[in-house]
């Protein structure tokens, strides 16, 4: 029986504990437990997708129970319809929170996208014309993800409740909002809230409307949805389906002479068959109410869109998507195939403010998703632009609340939270011009237009929906410039070269693409975007040169100066470093001690998997800088000696200690 002698420290408890996110430091006095009323420094209406991320984020960054509430009408997430795809980019961002393994493990992966169009044999009807890559652009996920919106947001809810205790309150709705700074100046923001018949008043610093697209929050402060609707109807279904169409398990967009059809596949789902998702254009001129009797009565197309979608049944769906499928049949499987089905009218909406200030100019209400952009649901973005809403105020409102910003001035107080309606703004216009186009283009024929003119070929229906690639992806998007995105260079020199921002060439306000290195540490072959986690960290991304091992050379004394840097800030400041191909290998003290403080971890060979400084853009005898947000986008590049503009940048949007 072996002998030995054990010792164990008090803090070995602490190893087998669930490991959770670590909250930002807090500079700001902490909110005082006996105030008078019931107060939080955040209150978020709605529980849907944006509601629940920006809920978690807010938990994970340090805000407690009694500082944030949320609350929400349903009893429990969503049960049915609704949203189901997720793009690249929201899965590079869940990946980033360390919740993407069951999605990605469970859900549909669409990584084709087939289709299909009127042939010239009669006997054939509609014929596969091509098949493409679903996602054409680079991401760490070259494809698109469908499952459940509730299961989504139960995913988001369970990792919740290990930062909360009470979770989202539910069975309550918002009833009415309104800023009252005469009676509270700090906590400015007055919620009426209705549980289960009894009504109270609840006072915050900031609301935020995820309340979706009749946004109670949006109404009280006066916003409105400007846009349009066009006179498409559409319906969907969601079912187990019995058919011989054989794309049925590929995303596929149909073009019949009849009408349209968007195929999506699904998930397996309990009974072990799988989910199917269908997209059909209704025509105007079809009367469903005249399908009780068995007539076939017609409405003309100019008659009002609301009153026909409003006749729209399953039959109708059902007897739209067989005549598109034609000469293929299709079904549902059995009794009860059927999940779910709506019908819709496609419409492009966007508010023109994101936020709304006080008599300060500070930014205290923000409206978030459906609240503030409305769409069709083609192009597979609701869900995933509405998460990135919050996504993007998250750490901006975290870092306001924790006192981590520079003081404003007094005619701007809060500068950071003002690049919210700039960037988020942006996005949703770009999407409401894209949705507008794209769903226009859905809804026409393939080949001669209803007029008898000119139709849109099959290649310019291809060519529109490849451009779109980088917009639906989400790897695409691009803030302009403002405090938190610097481009303008002035007599600075630009380090990286090429503009195929897509594949990954660096630029401020597009997201850090994911790339392969190998850590000097321990040899892990490593994705790169697994050190830029959403905890609400900026992080410094040092390209070295070739000539790091140089003790006197350029990259050696910008990791010197990089490491006084950081010194001055709370620490919410991360440093990664990667090194191209050198002369010889190398130990640590071979290189500035400054990589081991503060990279040990995070320090890679930028060549031996993915050739990182080829992606980036960046010559490797010259190296280069990039502070990079928390929420993974670029925020300023710099050549490798300019360390001054990545402590400017940084001094923009933290305080200094």
């Amino acid at each position: 029986m072996p002998v030995f002698t054990e010792y164990s420290a008090a803090s070995r408890e602490l190893r087998v504990l669930p490991s959770f996110a670590p909250p930002l430091p807090r500079l700001s006095p902490a909110l005082p437990l006996d105030t008078e009323g019931e107060r939080y420094e955040v209150v978020i209406a709605g529980a849907g997708p944006a509601g629940l991320m920006l809920e978690l984020l807010l938990a994970r960054y340090g805000l407690t129970d009694g500082s944030l509430l949320c609350v929400d009408s349903k009893p429990s997430t969503l049960k049915s319809g609704q949203a189901d795809g997720l793009q690249p980019r929201t899965l590079e961002t869940l990946k980033s929170l360390g919740l993407a393994d069951e999605i990605l493990t469970e859900g549909c992966q669409m990584w084709q996208v087939a289709f299909w169009n009127p042939s010239s044999d009669p006997e054939k009807i509609i014929e596969r014309t091509a098949i493409v890559p679903d996602v054409a652009v680079p991401a760490r996920y070259p494809h698109e993800v469908t499952i459940h919106q509730g299961r989504i947001e139960r995913i988001l809810e369970t990792n919740l409740l290990r930062y909360s205790k009470r979770g989202v309150q539910r069975n309550s709705k918002l009833v009415g909002a309104k800023i009252d700074e005469q009676g509270d100046a700090e906590f400015p923001v007055v919620a009426e809230i209705e549980t289960e018949g009894h009504r109270r008043i609840v006072r915050s610093k900031y609301l935020v409307g995820a309340d979706g697209a009749h946004s109670v929050v949006r109404q009280s402060m006066g916003l409105k949805l400007e846009g349009e609707s066009l006179d498409h109807i559409w319906g969907v279904v969601d079912l187990v389906v019995d058919t011989d169409f054989p794309d049925i398990r590929r995303r596929t967009a149909i073009h019949s002479p009849v009408g349209s059809v968007m195929v999506i596949p699904r998930e397996r789902i309990a009974t072990g068959d799988y989910l199917t998702r269908l997209y059909v254009q209704v025509p105007g001129e079809i009367d469903p109410e005249a399908q009780q009797d068995g007539t076939s009565a017609r409405v003309s197309a100019g008659t009002d869109a609301r009153t026909r979608r409003s006749k729209v049944t399953e039959k109708t769906i059902f007897e739209n998507v067989a005549a598109a499928f034609q000469p293929y049949y299709i079904r549902p499987k059995t009794g009860g195939a059927v999940d779910w089905w709506a019908a819709y009218q496609i419409g492009q909406r966007v508010t023109d403010r994101f936020s709304v200030r006080d008599s300060k100019g500070v930014n205290r209400v923000f409206i978030a998703g459906d609240a503030c952009h409305t769409h069709s649901p083609k192009a597979g973005q609701g869900m995933n632009v509405s998460m990135m809403d919050s996504y993007n105020l998250a750490w901006k409102l975290a870092y306001s609340i924790h006192g981590l910003t520079p003081p404003g001035s007094a005619q701007n107080p809060d500068p950071l939270l003002g690049t919210y309606h700039t960037e988020r703004h942006t996005v949703a216009q770009q999407l409401i011009d894209f949705d507008r186009d794209f769903s226009s283009m859905f809804s026409g024929k393939i080949g001669v237009a209803e007029d008898g003119a000119s139709g849109l070929t099959h290649e310019e229906f291809l060519n529109v929906f490849s451009q779109g690639n980088g917009f639906t992806s989400g790897c695409g998007i691009e803030y302009p410039e403002n405090l938190a995105v610097v481009r303008e260079l002035g007599a600075n020199t630009n380090p990286i070269s090429g503009t195929d921002y897509l594949s990954g060439i660096l630029r401020p306000g597009r997201r850090l693409l994911n790339v392969r290195a190998i850590r000097h540490a321990d040899g892990y072959r490593r994705d790169l975007q697994d050190d830029f986690l959403s905890t609400g960290r900026f992080r410094i991304l040092c390209l070295t040169s070739q000539d790091l091992l140089n003790s006197q050379g350029v990259s050696a004394q910008t990791l010197r100066s990089l490491g006084s840097v950081i010194q001055q800030f709370p620490p919410v400041i991360e440093q990664i470093v990667v090194h191209p191909k050198l002369e010889k290998d190398f130990m640590w003290h071979d290189i500035p001690h400054e990589v081991k403080q503060h990279s040990e971890m995070s320090f890679y060979s930028g060549y031996e998997l993915d050739d990182v400084y080829g992606i980036f853009g960046v010559n490797p005898t010259e190296g280069a800088l990039a502070a990079v947000r928390p929420d993974g986008y670029v925020g300023v590049t710099a050549a490798l000696h300019d360390v001054s503009r990545v402590q400017e940048y940084l001094e923009r949007l933290i305080r200094k200690l």
